[in-house]
């Protein structure tokens, strides 16, 4: 192979920053308890000022979430880090960009009805 064809391009190359730099560093978001589950939703657009302030990340979890979206889900379709998604979320929580719904806690009894049914089959 010639060193052309050796080249890694585009999504082959994977991310072209690393998390931390996303993230500015930071490990910990916003005293804010986000989980897989939790829904995110735009609360208002960003304008221009605002859209100057932030970064592409940002930006890109803003257009995605104009309907409510998992966090897991938005994760896995930014191709970001869940540990990075939660902190960026809550920066733009913290700036009153976006809203959260906490996952419902599903009710044990339930669950283990659905197991015994299942078992029961």
């Amino acid at each position: 192979m010639t060193p052309e064809q050796e080249s890694w391009y585009d999504e082959a190359a994977g991310p072209v920053s690393r998390p931390y730099a996303v993230t500015r560093g930071r490990t910990r978001g916003p005293q804010v308890d986000l989980q897989l589950l939790t829904l995110v939703v735009t609360a208002q657009q960003a304008n221009r000022e605002i859209a100057a302030l932030l970064e592409p990340e940002h930006l890109q979890i803003l257009s995605m979430c104009t309907r409510p979206i998992a966090i897991a889900e938005l994760s896995a379709r930014i191709s970001l880090s869940l540990g990075v998604v939660k902190i960026l979320i809550g920066d733009l929580i913290e700036m009153n960009m976006i809203i959260f719904r906490p996952a419902a806690t599903p009710d044990l009894h339930v669950l283990q009805a659905v197991l015994n049914a299942i078992r029961r089959l």
